[in-house]
């Protein structure tokens, strides 16, 4: 009997949404194949374990216990594979050739324990058909040993460019009892444990850019084709969509500008009345993010005022007014939130917005935990004796 060379595979994938799950089509008891079978002849597909339960809030030291328990209801089994066969970005140890995989059901019954609700809804979108075609399968066994592959022509995406030249001619390969025509190398470390139970990561990034270049140039030809045949229906966002176009190329070619940047948010904010102050989820957002920005600014608004106590020690009683106190010390962007809050505009008269800058300085003055003035340092002591 010849020496069999090292059969390296590599598992096809299918996208389950935000996940991809690799897997093979299992054709009887000792066989499997990786592509579609050519007769249509009844096959099974199965689904790595591996990449269903990956993402989850199970431990990776526990997977084996919960896949045990699915493969006590038919959901899962532990597929033994010839010592023979090797796969690529898996680590599977050399003398436990062997890995887990869920029929369709199963896999249905991981992502309504497991997953999200947006999760299993692509998985319901992307799996309901084969879940149609495989409904009266039998539950898996719990345990099959597969010694038989049977592709006659591996499909070229499955392999890189040197893969493919190492693997161009059929190798006759002895597994077990079964002869099978297979495409290998006998090149592989036998003895090596495999790659960590993901994609490399490079290829991972690749294929993620890949995927998000392909759905944004979706999106910018179903704009055209909207825009192409119903033009009146969108005239009053064409200056919205102008300014939105022209900032995400500039985004692209690296010169966008806070300028540019700000006259987009205020167009967005000012297309409709986005509800009531009370419940709105903008409004919320917007006040977090002010608030952690403002928050980070702490400690160079402190330094300023320590250099300001520093440099008025002699005249602490006599102060300047609070409008310079307040434009001094504290971010311009701070005092216009509070002045409009406080129904204070620039078109404000005078005399108003005079009378009302000691309440902001206050304001400033305990939110930022800097005491300035004499007001502060009374209300403060007061209010922490309470």
């Amino acid at each position: 009997m010849s020496s069999c060379p090292t059969i390296h595979l590599t598992l096809p994938q299918c996208d389950g949404g935000s996940r991809k799950i690799r897997f093979i089509h299992l054709v009887n008891v000792t066989s499997f194949r990786l592509t579609e079978c050519p007769h249509k002849s009844p096959v099974v597909p199965l689904y790595l374990g591996a990449d269903l339960f990956s993402n989850t809030d199970i431990r990776t030291e526990n997977h084996p216990r919960y896949h045990a328990k699915f493969a006590k209801k038919g959901f899962a089994t532990k597929i033994n594979f010839s010592s023979a066969f090797r796969f690529h970005g898996l680590k599977v140890a050399t003398a436990n050739n062997s890995l887990w995989f869920y029929s369709v059901q199963g896999l249905f019954r991981v992502a309504f324990e497991m997953y999200s609700k947006q999760e299993q809804l692509a998985v319901l979108e992307n799996f309901q058909d084969v879940w149609k075609s495989q409904i009266n399968d039998s539950p898996l066994k719990m345990s099959y040993s597969l010694s038989v592959q049977l592709d006659f022509a591996l499909s070229s995406s499955l392999h890189d460019t040197e893969s493919r030249k190492e693997m161009s001619q059929p190798q006759h390969c002895q597994v077990g009892r079964e002869s099978v025509y297979v495409y290998g190398s006998d090149t592989g470390n036998a003895s090596a444990d495999h790659d960590y139970c993901s994609f490399p990561k490079q290829s991972l990034q690749t294929e993620h850019s890949q995927l998000l270049v392909s759905t944004v140039r979706k999106k910018l030809h179903n704009l055209d084709d909207k825009l192409s045949s119903e033009t009146h229906g969108y005239t009053e966002q064409l200056d919205t969509i102008m300014v939105l176009l022209e900032n995400i190329d500039q985004y692209i070619n690296g010169n966008l500008k806070e300028k540019d940047v700000t006259e987009t948010v205020l167009a967005l904010l000012k297309t409709q009345d986005w509800g009531c102050v009370y419940s709105s989820s903008l409004l919320c957002g917007i006040g977090r993010w002010l608030g952690q920005q403002f928050h980070a600014a702490n400690s160079s608004i402190s330094q300023k005022v320590e250099g300001f106590k520093v440099q008025h020690i002699e005249r602490i009683s006599d102060l300047p007014p609070a409008e310079e106190l307040a434009t001094e010390l504290f971010p311009e962007a701070m005092q216009t939130l509070l002045l409009h809050w406080m129904g204070l505009s620039e078109e404000s008269t005078v005399e108003k917005r005079h009378s009302e800058f000691p309440i902001l300085l206050l304001i400033l003055e305990f939110a930022n935990h800097n005491l300035i003035t004499g007001v502060a340092h009374v209300l403060y002591s007061s209010l922490i004796c309470k």
